[in-house]
């Protein structure tokens, strides 16, 4: 048998020919930098059209230079996809926010050139509800380039005029009581983009660890993680939860732009931002004007609200407050919602009531009624057993939406337990019979297909919760016995049997929970 036939190296092609080949390109030895702000500041000049994710570089005929592709890159702004240029300027500006704590950004609008605002509108969501102009993605994507440059004018000549707000009301979860929701227009979602993405890395080196809410690289699961793991190592806690009464309405406008001047002066980015603050809000067909607050739905609203609580909350906690306590303390926030926990009884009624007060110095309003402290200690087994002891029976609390309470582990060791919160079961499973009863005329497959993905959506929260599998399956049993219910309601005929149902379920097999461990605690189920 013949050996077989290998092709044989061209010149130039194996290790030496690749160094020599270099060593060409490179003359003396020395490579040609380009100044990335020189060359970003001639792109801002010429028309880019956004590229999509890991497309090849293109040579410009005009100039001889490659452009930079957008890639997936790491760092403080982890899971997004930048175009160098832009990425390179987050880092640069992450960098001298870490360097210098202290130091206030004169300058920062420079870096909003064109290549910026493609990757705003790139990270703006097109398919939303749209504002008070009607606007929507396609509209917007029709004219994209001329749309995008002539945005940027407006926003660095200072001639853009924040349009009203679109507000509508949506249910709350608690009775009859809603939630005011902002639409703003595509347009203010694309600037209000490009406005974060150069305050996110200032703020990024700035946010306690305590902070977790709209933050990138952080999760709701990661909170309460962290909340689980300190009431576990304090052995128990006397734990304060606190609620804000109607925070996005009351935030203060004075106090937010002295606690942004600290760190941000540039002028044109704080006249964007309080003309964000001043626009009005069309509800119904009025148009108002508030004196406070900002409106929750903004693209730029959290970063806002985070940079309030920061210095109003996490701030003085960390710096003021753990100080003059006696024993450990920790805090856990999620945007507006936050929880404290505390080694002494006594250290936690004295914070309990010096917050209303702080809170108070900056416009805020701590809720009477869900406003409690949680005598969250670890239950003593004799104490149980005999009903007396000093030690006050153990509570719980609901934290983002889950219970937490104290119970037995497999071993027989008190644990801290987490399980989905009654009110957040019930007000999943009035919305799956409402989806049912409103849409049991379609077929049989459209309704398996979303019943398929409103579990799976349900369990990409509560499924990421350890312990919390005797509630995802009782949801489970729930939304059958829903949609048995509606489907034997199609017609006066209809009555459909447990036998039938059962064959049903057969052929389509509704998800499963997921089974978690907990070295995937903090980690969201795919």
């Amino acid at each position: 048998m013949a050996a077989p036939q290998y092709p044989r190296p061209q010149a130039g092609v194996g290790p030496e020919g690749r160094d020599e080949d270099r060593r060409k390109r490179r003359g003396n030895g020395r490579r040609t930098i380009r100044n990335p702000v020189v060359t970003d500041r001639r792109e801002s000049q010429r028309s880019i059209v956004p590229t999509k994710p890991g497309n090849r570089t293109r040579r410009d005929p005009g100039e001889g230079r490659e452009r930079q592709t957008t890639e997936s890159l790491e760092g403080n702004m982890a899971d997004a996809s930048k175009s160098g240029s832009v990425f390179t300027r987050q880092q640069r500006i992450a960098e001298l926010a870490k360097q210098s704590p202290q130091m206030g950004f004169t300058s920062l609008n420079h870096h909003l050139n064109f290549a910026w605002f493609c990757m705003a509108y790139q990270q703006t969501r097109k398919d939303g509800a749209p504002g008070v102009d009607g606007q929507t993605g396609d509209d917007y994507q029709s004219n994209l380039v001329e749309n995008l440059q002539s945005l940027l004018d407006r926003a660095k000549t200072g001639a853009y005029r924040a349009p009203p707000v679109r507000r509508v009301r949506i249910p709350k979860g608690t009775g009859k009581e809603t939630r005011p929701l902002g639409i703003p227009t595509l347009e203010d979602k694309i600037l209000q983009r490009a406005v974060v993405m150069a305050l996110e890395p200032i703020y990024e080196q700035d946010f306690c660890d305590c902070s977790y809410g709209y933050r990138p690289g952080r999760s709701a699961h990661q909170a309460l993680t962290a909340l689980w793991k300190q009431a576990m190592d304090l052995g128990g806690c006397w734990l304060v939860e606190v609620d804000i009464r109607k925070f996005f309405d009351t935030l203060d406008h004075a106090h937010l732009r002295a606690l942004l001047r600290r760190r941000v002066r540039d002028g044109v980015l704080l006249r964007l931002i309080d003309k964000w603050l001043k626009a009005g809000v069309l509800e119904e067909g009025e148009l108002t004007y508030p004196e406070a607050g900002t409106p929750q739905g903004g693209v730029i609203s959290p970063l806002l609200a985070n940079v309030y609580l920061h210095y109003v909350l996490d701030v003085w906690f960390e710096q003021e407050v753990k100080p003059r306590l006696k024993g450990r303390a920790f805090l856990v926030r999620y945007a507006d919602d936050f929880v404290m926990g505390f080694a002494c009884e006594g250290d936690a009624r004295r914070v309990l009531d010096v917050l209303p007060k702080r809170f108070g110095k900056y416009g805020l309003t701590i809720h009477p009624d869900k406003t409690r402290l949680v005598p969250f200690v670890r239950p003593s087994s004799r104490s149980l057993a005999s009903g007396s002891g000093d030690a006050p029976p153990p509570g719980s609390f609901d934290f983002l939406g889950v219970t937490h309470f104290w119970s037995r582990s497999k071993k027989g060791f008190w644990v801290v337990k987490q399980k989905t919160a009654r009110s957040r079961f019930q007000r999943a499973v009035k919305t799956i019979a409402a989806w049912c009863r409103k849409n049991r005329h379609l077929p049989i497959a459209a309704q398996f297909q979303a019943l398929w993905r409103k579990l799976r959506g349900h369990y990409q929260y509560y499924g990421g919760i350890i312990g919390n599998g005797r509630s995802l399956w009782c949801f489970r049993e729930r939304v059958q016995e829903i949609w048995r219910k509606w489907l034997s309601r199609r017609s006066g005929k209809a009555r459909l049997s447990w036998v039938q149902m059962n064959a049903l379920l057969k052929r389509c097999v509704l998800p499963a929970p997921p089974a978690v461990s907990a070295a995937v605690r903090s980690q969201p189920v795919a």
